[in-house]
């Protein structure tokens, strides 16, 4: 009877878990090559020529250097092709100094409180990071006022492993929920960007709750068993 009461109640506390992990995430979101990215660009001064903001705009993923290659996104240097010294010290060409620092946006978009009202988290697998100090990446979860003019934020930095971060948003069909990548750091020209290095990241595998899940009902097997055969 002692065997059977500890049983039942470890299975109780297995399924109270898996409760409370399903309430905590409220919808999970990941890394999904088939999902509609979207790619937005903000332009800053060097720190030595005082960093002030430059301009922001929509930018394509793939000018972003963001890329899907199956289920692996891979995050590098922004390049510019343009040779104008406004971009390149001294003018653009293989061994030119960037001229700006640029904070590529790579994500997904949430509109009409789909996400809205909500603890929303973000998964995702980084295979490698192997960025210089001239660049960071990291993982984050926005939610935006109706204008874009104010928003709540949480990020993480890219490291190896799987990394998981969860923002409670605002209930307001108005707002805008976005989740992704930003990759800061000077632009480098096309042929000079192996040496800064990359991440690559794709989806975790198999969420904890699906693992706790199946644990709970094997425990409840077992309970069942061990009552039947006593």
């Amino acid at each position: 009877m002692r065997i059977q009461t500890q049983l039942f109640k470890t299975c109780l506390a297995t399924l109270l878990l898996i409760g409370a992990v399903a309430k905590s995430n409220g919808a999970t979101v990941g890394v999904d090559p088939g999902a509609s990215w979207l790619g937005f660009m903000n332009v800053f001064n060097l720190p030595g020529d005082g960093g002030a903001y430059q301009f922001g705009s929509p930018w394509g993923t793939t000018d972003l250097r963001a890329t899907f290659a199956g289920p692996v996104l891979s995050l590098s240097p922004n390049t510019i092709g343009d040779p104008n010294p406004y971009w390149y010290i001294g003018g653009g060409g293989p061994g030119a100094a960037g001229n700006k620092i640029m904070a590529a946006s790579m994500y997904i978009e949430s509109n009409g409180g789909v996400l809205g009202g909500q603890t929303v988290t973000f998964t995702g697998n980084v295979l490698a990071n192997t960025l210089t100090l001239a660049h960071t990446s990291v993982a984050f979860i926005k939610d935006f006022a109706s204008d874009y003019s104010s928003f709540n934020v949480i990020s993480t930095p890219l490291v190896n492993g799987v990394f998981s971060i969860n923002l409670a948003t605002i209930a307001d069909a108005g707002r805008h929920v976005q989740y992704g990548f930003e990759t800061t750091g000077v632009n480098v020209w096309v042929t000079d960007v192996a040496p800064f290095g990359q991440v690559d990241i794709t989806a975790v595998p198999e969420p904890a709750s699906v693992s706790l899940l199946i644990g709970g009902i094997a425990c409840l097997v077992g309970y069942r068993r061990n009552k039947a055969n006593s």
